[in-house]
């Protein structure tokens, strides 16, 4: 009999890739299949050879890029040095999704797992006896959770107490930061608050430079913790351990054990996540009310699907506000699901705002509070940035945890090398770290395109470029959309410049940086560059096309946005 065994592999960026793999994973169980599933770059990939049945699960990020946890597997396979047959014993499926903005991802998943299944099943039937397990039934919990009892003693020590010397901080070893300053850099009265905010990495190790990011591992409000508490019947201070329910499945990285319910849910639940498909599913296996259940049970079938977006992504509704609207169910899911329920809450990236050759031992962002309407009467609120925000480190000591990863932008290690940036709102972030690096190694070639509403209310660090102006070192355009009666965007600004955005491109061999966010900007920013070409260099509209995708190519044009 062969080993009915599965590998689901998955490349995730904000869980979407993930959450269908840990799908394909229950459907399996159901199939008496032995299966793990796990994110592609956490995978050995020598074992490969050895596997006989795996399935691949990828979404894409970004401008259609890898996500983070498979770029290492991704340069691995296109190593020129594996032999050509190395793979040839396995058998694999690959499903591509698009991001988490995409809508309706399960009207393209629904079928094609329906497919997927008829055919593993005819490679590897049932075995004799067995049945498929019915939906009806519930699966077990991926851990067991076994409290301790109240008088048990107490590890000292919570889990951000600076820790000895040991490898570079990473998301399994996050250094905990101490927050120097946190300064709101807009006008009272302008809508949006915008933060420079500063941390301490002395001792940490880490060394970054311009266009590289800081990953910070937010937590929940202690407001949201104590009510997802009290809705669930949990005790904050009761203790736990944690045990795979079968063999070989590795436990949470980042939770300690023995854990508190309070820290469990502070640290490691994404309650302020919006909630996908398969939360809906899992709790109404927990349903003792009917109506409730009926309701679970419609958003977790295929034909919900529209019912559901409606409900959950497009008021942007929280997985504790959905727990509220199903309370007999919710006091009613038992412990040990939690994890299964409810993904943990990923780490988010920040352009470093600052360049070590400026300020030693210290990293800066720039960060937009996130706030806006939706039709719920509750503001949605960043739960990175509002935790951030909240912060006060006049107050105390304030720690962080964060870690430090390769950006995706590059700045020209030749010293003669100019620069053209065009850095809208916060987009300016790496800018600001990039000029404070060339200016800090002398270099003069630097020239900033920056937008914002009104000089008087978001103009960030003008203090900082104005200095940079009159010192020679920074030539700087600035577009206020709202100061004047016609909107004026850094798109205009770089058309209005068109010649000397030429003269850098044609004879100094400029490289060009766009960031900032991903709406129409982008598009907008290349039209622009596009028309640069034609006037000044005398393109036809193909040839700038051509050039334009040339230059980004060979790496001269570089974009980081993000929506």
């Amino acid at each position: 009999m062969v080993e009915r065994q599965l590998l689901v592999l998955f490349g995730s960026q904000t869980g979407t890739a993930e959450d269908t793999a840990e799908r394909i994973g229950r459907e399996a169980k159901r199939r008496h299949f032995q299966c793990r599933v796990e994110a592609l770059d956490s995978y050995d990939v020598a074992n490969l050879i050895n596997e006989l049945l795996v399935v691949f699960v990828c979404a894409t990020t970004g401008q259609g890029d890898p996500p983070d946890n498979m770029k290492m597997f991704w340069r691995f396979l296109f190593r020129k040095n594996l032999p050509p047959g190395s793979l040839c014993q396995l058998d694999y499926a690959v499903l591509g999704l698009g991001d988490s903005s995409y809508p309706k991802p399960d009207a393209v998943v629904d079928p094609w797992l329906l497919a997927l299944w008829d055919k593993i099943l005819s490679l590897y039937p049932l075995p004799p006896g067995l049945e498929i397990i019915s939906r009806d039934v519930r699966l077990p919990p991926k851990y067991t959770l076994h409290y301790l009892p109240e008088d048990s003693p107490h590890p000292d020590g919570g889990l951000l107490q600076p820790t000895a010397p040991r490898a570079v901080p990473s998301e399994l070893h996050p250094f905990a930061a101490q927050m120097v300053s946190n300064q709101r850099v807009t006008a009272e009265s302008h809508f949006q608050d915008v933060r420079l905010i500063e941390f301490d990495i002395t001792g940490s190790g880490i060394t970054f430079s311009a266009g590289d990011v800081v990953m910070i591992q937010p937590q929940n409000c202690p407001e949201d913790v104590q009510q997802f508490c009290q809705l669930l019947r949990l005790d904050p201070d009761r203790r736990f351990v944690l045990k795979p329910t079968e063999p070989g499945t590795s436990l949470p990285a980042l939770l300690p054990q023995p854990c508190t319910i309070q820290h469990l849910v502070t640290h490691y639940l994404d309650i302020s996540c919006v909630p996908r498909r398969s939360f809906f599913e899992l709790l109404s296996y927990f349903s003792t009310n009917e109506l409730e259940r009926e309701k679970l049970q419609e958003f977790s079938s295929a034909q919900g699907q529209e019912e559901l977006y409606s409900y959950c992504n497009r008021p942007r509704r929280t997985t504790l506000e959905a727990l509220w609207d199903f309370p007999h169910t919710t006091c009613a899911i038992p412990p040990e699901y939690l994890l299964d329920l409810i993904p943990r809450i990923r780490p988010r990236a920040f352009s470093i705002a600052s360049s070590m050759l400026a300020h030693p031992d210290r990293i800066q962002i720039l960060m937009a509070v996130v706030q806006y309407k939706t039709r719920l009467s509750k503001p949605r609120r960043g739960l990175c940035s509002t935790w951030l925000a909240s912060l006060n480190p006049e107050q105390g000591d304030v720690r962080v945890p964060l870690w430090v990863k390769k950006g995706g932008m590059k700045f020209p290690a030749d010293p003669d090398t100019p620069v053209i940036m065009i850095g809208p709102g916060t987009g300016v972030a790496p800018f600001r770290a990039a000029i404070q690096e060339r200016v800090a190694q002398g270099r003069r070639g630097n020239c900033l395109f920056f937008g914002c509403r009104q000089n008087s209310k978001d103009f960030y660090c003008q203090a900082e470029w104005e200095e940079l102006v009159r010192r020679g070192f920074l030539t700087l355009f600035t577009a206020f959309s709202r100061d004047q009666e016609e909107k004026v965007y850094v798109q205009h600004r770089i058309q209005e410049n068109r010649r000397l955005v030429w003269e850098l491109l044609s004879s100094g061999n400029a490289r060009v940086y766009l960031a900032g966010n991903a709406k129409q900007m982008p598009a907008a920013v290349a039209e622009a560059l596009r028309s640069v070409l034609q006037l000044e260099g005398g393109l036809s509209p193909s040839e700038a096309e051509e050039h334009l995708t040339a230059l980004e190519r060979s790496q001269r044009f570089q974009s980081e946005t993000w929506s």
